[in-house]
């Protein structure tokens, strides 16, 4: 059945799609580069409402296993690939990608040219799409807010260990939590919109964990989220990362096409080390905004400069714009990790530097 894939400047890519389609799926259309971790980009709250353009040309051919979803379900509107596989080569798998997006009602097209529709993303910049099974040109809908739809609306308790931390719920990834529980700690995960209830929990260290969309969407939470991190060893991930720094006066921009893959190369300054990452964002913060500010940037995007990670010199606050728990890898970044649990043992006392 044929099905068409339409950008707000009008440019259409032909392909086929999964089923026929009574309306048209209408969305943030972006690219993902990974050749592996597709099922966390589709379950990856950070996606949510967003058409998923897959630049690798074969998708799906180790399945879906239920240990590999980053949330309950998939987040994206849509998926677009040039062959995605109706079989499954691994022995964790559950299913076949195809049975699983048939399965969740997640339209996807195929036998796309991907590549001339990422060029044209890359030229014209991220823009709004709409799938349908004949040309359509998608509606300009305000996609502000989808913070709210991803954060949870109650505390959640995980764990038992000796440690506690809080990962404040920007729309997590479940790998995040993971990581923390096997770390050795007890994980209260708390709603963005509760931040007071942190200081009633009075926790060794808090996360701020990932999400998508604008960070300024939290912009009202701003200050409470400060006394967070004026009181707590904190750890910021992605828009966690970014919230950081707008609580402390620094400002963000979007990107005009954003950074999504496991392919990105950063720079620690400090150690000169260059790793690679795994990364899902449109915004990043603006540079020359942190001058204002107490905080200092550590560490950057090796082909645009921007600022991937920044740390406050006397206070136990650092960050990551990229994705340290890894999940779709590489590993390069864990440590950062295991730097915040050394950071919470020694109770706050000297700054990540």
């Amino acid at each position: 059945m044929k099905g068409v894939i339409q950008l707000e400047d009008g440019q259409f890519f032909e392909g086929e799609a999964s089923t026929e389609w009574t309306t048209a799926i209408e969305g943030e259309v972006v690219f993902f580069t990974g050749m592996t971790g597709y099922q966390e980009v589709l379950t990856d709250p950070s996606y949510r409402g967003q058409i998923v353009v897959f630049t690798y040309p074969l998708i799906g051919n180790y399945g879906v296993s239920a240990a590999s979803a980053e949330s309950k379900e998939p987040q994206v509107k849509g998926a677009v690939m040039w062959k995605c596989s109706e079989d499954d080569s691994h022995y964790m798998a559950d299913q076949s990608l195809a049975a699983y997006m048939e399965g969740w009602n997640i339209p996807y097209l195929t036998n796309v040219d991907t590549r001339e529709l990422t060029k044209a993303i890359r030229t014209k910049g991220t823009c709004r799409a709409s799938m349908a099974n004949k040309k359509k040109a998608p509606a300009p809908v305000d996609a502000a807010g989808q913070v709210y739809e991803v954060s949870r609306n109650e505390k959640q308790v995980y764990g038992d260990g000796d440690t506690h931390l809080v990962l404040v719920d920007f729309g997590l990834k479940q790998s995040i939590l993971d990581e923390l529980l096997a770390g050795g700690a007890k994980v209260t995960i708390v709603p963005f919109s509760d931040m007071e209830d942190i200081h009633e929990i009075d926790p060794d260290g808090v996360v701020l964990s990932n999400g998508p969309g604008d960070p300024k969407d939290v912009t009202g939470y701003l200050e409470q989220i400060k006394k967070v991190l004026d009181t707590y060893p904190s750890f910021g991930i992605c828009y966690g990362h970014q919230v950081i720094c707008l609580a402390y006066g620094a400002d963000t921009k979007k990107l005009p096409f954003g950074h999504r893959g496991a392919n990105h190369p950063v720079k620690d300054k400090k150690t000169n080390h260059v790793f690679i990452t795994s990364q899902n964002h449109n915004y990043v913060v603006t540079p020359g905004s942190l001058e204002s500010t107490p905080l200092e940037a550590r560490m950057i995007h090796v082909n645009d400069g921007s600022v991937e990670g920044i740390v406050h010199p006397t206070k136990p606050i650092f960050s990551a714009q990229f994705h340290p728990e890894a999940n779709p890898g590489p590993k390069d970044a864990v440590w950062m990790i295991e730097e915040f649990f050394a950071l919470v043992e020694k109770k706050g006392v000297t700054a990540y530097v």
